[in-house]
């Protein structure tokens, strides 16, 4: 969810014969029997080709009761051009999970208050080393709970990713370089007063979870939360192992070629991450960097590269109230703290972007279940759930779970033939696209309840 809403959050492809449809996998903890698991299977599949909105690549994860009991895959991760193969979808294959990654920085960052480096409710001028005010409510500071909540009055016009050798302070404070005509910042509500979901926000947090380190951010969050994890994922691809980068999938639309218009006769262009013909590279700029200055050019909004079961191992975590592999990551009364509502929409509070963002807690997105229809991520209710979504570039993605009974999903869709947003593709009972809505049901019906 980068951009607008968007802001926020060949060959016949995926055909039941095509031999790159269906890298299915088995899952471990709760084995489904198979008739479920195949006939879950031929659903997913079904949807992914289906023609109203065909999907370039999709993989899916279920959690029951803290176990997987289900994963699997669809597609393509690259579609071959001149000559080159298609490679398949596996479980190892790697996705840029957009603005989920707001999640996985939170969590990088609450490790951060947990050892005194960080507070959540102080004035976050002291960690950046500049007075960072809203010029429209110069007395009213700015907390690191109001970034991570996006009730800062920071907004996106002003754009949210900047080059390694620029310092958002320049972007930010009256009167600096970059800073223009403030379109920065809000003047309709004061710091804490109104929710518009704001990707700056998580530019300035990882760039303060810098300051207080002298980490780079990619390095940072490597230490503090996919380590510990053993995970094998980056916030740049340049970080990631040969063999990592190679699981890699690229982001496509299928659109006309010169246009960004989408077309469902035309050809799947890649839109992020494809590095067959180069290597990824570090950021342009970066023997200028200044660790704490702006942490931007390393996505601490939307850059995560990771598969669907590395996500499956942070939610684990998360079920086992912090703990992974007897080895605590966080305390439970932090994730406590995490999981506590911040901001629920009364009507005239916020910006819900078209009714997809209504309630909030620190650097999650919450689906309370017997809410309105629009919070609902399964068609008969009954999954109460904290997470996030995604969209960028392509990609849509989900990271959603019911703490309480310990169920939850992952889906990472690559691409779609279509515009995911169009009034054909809208869904029936949410903000969600109809075919997520689809994914999601069967998913919760066949691997969570475990329906035949």
């Amino acid at each position: 969810m980068e951009n607008g809403r968007r802001k926020l959050l060949g060959l016949a492809l995926l055909g039941a014969a095509h031999p790159l449809v269906h890298a299915r996998a088995q899952a471990r903890g709760h084995v489904l029997p198979v008739a479920t698991r195949a006939r879950l299977g031929d659903e997913l599949a079904a949807i992914a080709a289906d023609p109203a909105c065909e999907l370039a690549s999709l993989s899916v994860l279920a959690i029951r009761n803290g176990q997987v009991s289900y994963t699997d895959q669809f597609g393509r991760r690259y579609i071959g051009v001149d000559g080159a193969p298609d490679q398949p979808v596996a479980a190892a294959t790697k996705f840029r999970i957009a603005s989920v990654s707001k999640m996985m920085t939170t969590l990088g960052l609450l490790r951060l208050v947990e050892a005194g480096r960080l507070d959540l409710d102080a004035d976050v001028s002291g960690y950046l080393g500049f007075a960072l005010r809203n010029p429209h409510f110069p007395d009213a500071p700015i907390l690191l709970r109001h970034l991570l909540t996006h009730t800062s009055s920071l907004r996106d016009d002003a754009g949210y990713s900047f080059s390694a050798d620029t310092a958002l302070r320049d972007v930010l404070v009256p009167g600096a370089r970059l800073y223009g005509a403030g379109q920065a910042w809000a003047a309709n509500a004061a710091p804490g007063a109104y929710f518009t979901y704001c990707n700056l926000g998580f530019g300035l947090a990882g760039t303060l979870m810098e300051a207080v380190t002298g980490e780079r951010f990619d390095r940072l969050m490597a230490r503090l939360l996919l380590e510990p994890l053993g995970l094998h994922a980056s916030y740049h691809p340049a970080d990631l192992a040969a063999a990592d980068l190679a699981e890699l999938a690229t982001l496509y639309r299928k659109r006309t070629v010169d246009t960004e218009i989408w077309d469902p006769a035309g050809p799947w262009i890649a839109q992020a991450d494809d590095f067959h013909a180069a290597a990824p590279q570090l950021p342009a700029g970066i023997e200028r960097y200044v660790i704490g200055a702006n942490a931007t050019p390393f996505s601490p909004t939307g850059g995560l590269r990771i598969s669907a079961p590395d996500l499956g191992v942070v939610m684990q975590m998360l079920m086992n109230d912090g703990v992974h592999a007897g080895r605590r990551i966080l305390k439970r009364q932090t994730l406590d703290t995490m999981f506590t509502r911040q901001w629920t929409f009364d009507g005239g509070n916020g910006d819900t972007a078209g009714g997809l963002l209504n309630a909030w807690g620190i650097g999650n997105e919450q689906f309370p279940d017997g809410g309105p229809g629009h919070l609902r991520l399964v068609e008969d209710g009954g999954f109460d759930a904290v997470g996030h979504l995604g969209d960028a570039y392509g990609l849509l993605s989900a990271f959603v779970m019911d703490r309480r009974r310990r169920n939850g999903m992952v889906v990472l869709v690559g691409g779609t033939s279509t515009d995911p947003f169009s009034n054909a593709n809208k869904g029936r009972y949410s903000a969600l696209t109809r075919f997520q809505e689809r994914i999601m049901k069967v998913l919760y019906r066949r691997a969570i309840l475990v329906q035949t």
